[in-house]
């Protein structure tokens, strides 16, 4: 495997697609004041949580208002053959919404609507600059919830476009899953649909689960329809603290091939429960955490809470709070969510180089403890949290951005650790997606056939290469 190229030398590795003043013309005059060309705002569109520091923003922003927004900007930068790069909220990891060859962002931010609830279907179609805090408030009346949660308050466009998890994945899975059918413009401003909200289907090539997980390469996704689910009875959390990271992973291995129906099981390192108390202002024991959540019936969370808590005893658990009030839950869950940021602040002015693989549950142990062994000897600050209830952790490496060595031990450790993951039958992203950090990996995981087919799809779909190009694999 080759690793990335630093960030601070991308630029003139790229070659950039010049956006023409007719070009431009054009843009201003259909959309007026939701055509964008000052810098700040350019500059808020060309950069995301990725390393990557040193990427010329794009040449214009639109905010799109609707599906005919969408449309038309796409319509109009393909007759001049001009790069369309979609964007939600910023929140992405891997350099997904950065304009590598220059072009338009196409903000769907204002395109924020809930268009319809099917609560006695279990199913709600939104517009893809909802947010998934904003979509449970919305129907929270309806005792239901989506229960996708990647961290971030991120756009449901974005999580399709990613296959977004998170926490809640271990029980109701990811993206994939969980999106039902899609209203998607193509690289050449025509508008489709894919699916139905049928809870299945067997009518032709399965386009949805296409689309899921392109990262905006193959084209904009404009109304999304997802499975809700109720509310459950009764949740209730808990805080495991271990003597030692072995101990916590091999509980959550044990919980889970014993088949308690659990909700959320996140790991959290020392460094990072350290990070989190400093920056939510919490007494967390500064060990080796588990951060747990069960779902059901009170006398089902009584019965999955009795079991893991027996499981934890015998892997030498040294503590076990509840958590039972919802301001409780909450507020655990909220340091958990920021974490990422926690750690950050811990190394001001650093960047993260954030690793995301998955494996099976089984190799769980051997593939986070040989990653965390690596990283000390490097003497690299390191933090370490995981959904590991699907065997899916992330090691985020804080580097000085300005110094090429640090950067370039992060990678070496990033490059160890996905190649320890694939030889293990895992994968390189369990949902942070591809974008510019792991092309050359996934050509390691997937082999040059796979990445040539999926080329080849590229090609058909958009043959001007226009969506969000030099994502994913180069042309």
């Amino acid at each position: 495997m080759n690793a990335p190229t630093h960030p601070n030398h991308l630029t003139p590795a790229v070659k950039q697609r010049e956006v023409s003043a007719e070009c431009l013309a054009e843009l201003q005059a259909r959309f007026g004041a939701n055509c964008s060309v000052a810098m700040a705002v350019r500059e808020h569109h060309g950069r995301d949580e990725s390393p990557f520091i040193d990427v010329p923003p794009p040449a214009a922003v639109i905010f799109a208002q609707n599906t005919q927004d969408v449309a038309d900007a796409v319509a109009l930068c393909a007759a001049h053959g001009v790069p369309v790069i979609p964007y939600g909220v910023g929140s992405s990891l891997e350099g997904h919404l950065l304009a590598v060859q220059g072009g338009v962002s196409l903000d769907v931010s204002r395109m924020n609507q809930v268009l319809s609830v099917n609560a006695e279907d279990l199913t709600v179609t939104v517009q893809p600059g909802v947010t998934r805090k904003q979509l449970n408030e919305e129907i929270k009346s309806t005792g239901l919830f989506f229960p996708i949660d990647p961290g971030a308050d991120a756009s449901i466009g974005g999580m399709c476009a990613t296959r977004a998890s998170g926490t809640n994945a271990v029980r109701y899975g990811t993206m994939r899953e969980n999106v039902l059918a899609l209203e998607v413009v193509t690289a050449s401003g025509e508008v489709i649909r894919t699916g139905t909200r049928a809870k299945k289907s067997s009518a032709g090539y399965d386009l949805t689960r296409l689309f899921v997980g392109s990262e905006g390469t193959l084209g904009v996704m404009t109304e999304i329809s997802l499975r809700i689910y109720p509310l459950p009875e009764a949740v209730s959390a808990a805080v495991c603290s271990f003597p030692s990271l072995e101990a916590a992973v091999q509980t959550t291995i044990a919980i889970i091939q014993m088949g308690v129906p659990i909700a959320r099981v996140e790991l959290i390192d020392a460094a990072s429960v350290r990070a989190v108390n400093a920056y939510a202002k919490l007494d967390l024991a500064e060990a080796p955490l588990l951060l747990m959540e069960f779902h059901g019936s009170p006398a089902g969370v009584e019965e999955q809470a009795k079991t893991v808590q027996e499981i934890a005893l015998e892997h030498g658990s040294v503590s076990f709070e509840w958590a039972t009030t919802p301001e409780e839950r909450t507020r655990l869950w909220t340091a958990r969510h920021n974490a990422y940021f926690a750690a950050l602040q811990s190394r001001p002015g650093c960047r993260a180089v954030t690793t995301d693989t998955c494996v099976p549950i089984s190799k769980l142990a051997e593939a986070m403890l040989d990653s965390i062994a690596e990283a000390e000897a490097s003497g690299l600050p390191y933090f370490l949290v995981g959904h590991v209830g699907d065997g899916n952790f992330h090691v985020g490496y804080l580097i000085d951005p300005n110094d090429p060595k640090e950067y370039e031990t992060a990678e070496a450790l990033n490059q160890r650790l996905v190649h320890r993951a694939l030889t293990l039958g895992g994968t390189c992203t369990g949902e942070h997606g591809v974008g510019l950090h792991k092309m050359d990996f996934l050509r390691t995981e997937a082999g040059d056939g796979a990445v040539e087919m999926m080329r080849t799809i590229k090609r058909a779909l958009d043959p001007h290469n226009i969506m969000n190009p030099g994502k994913i694999f180069s042309l």
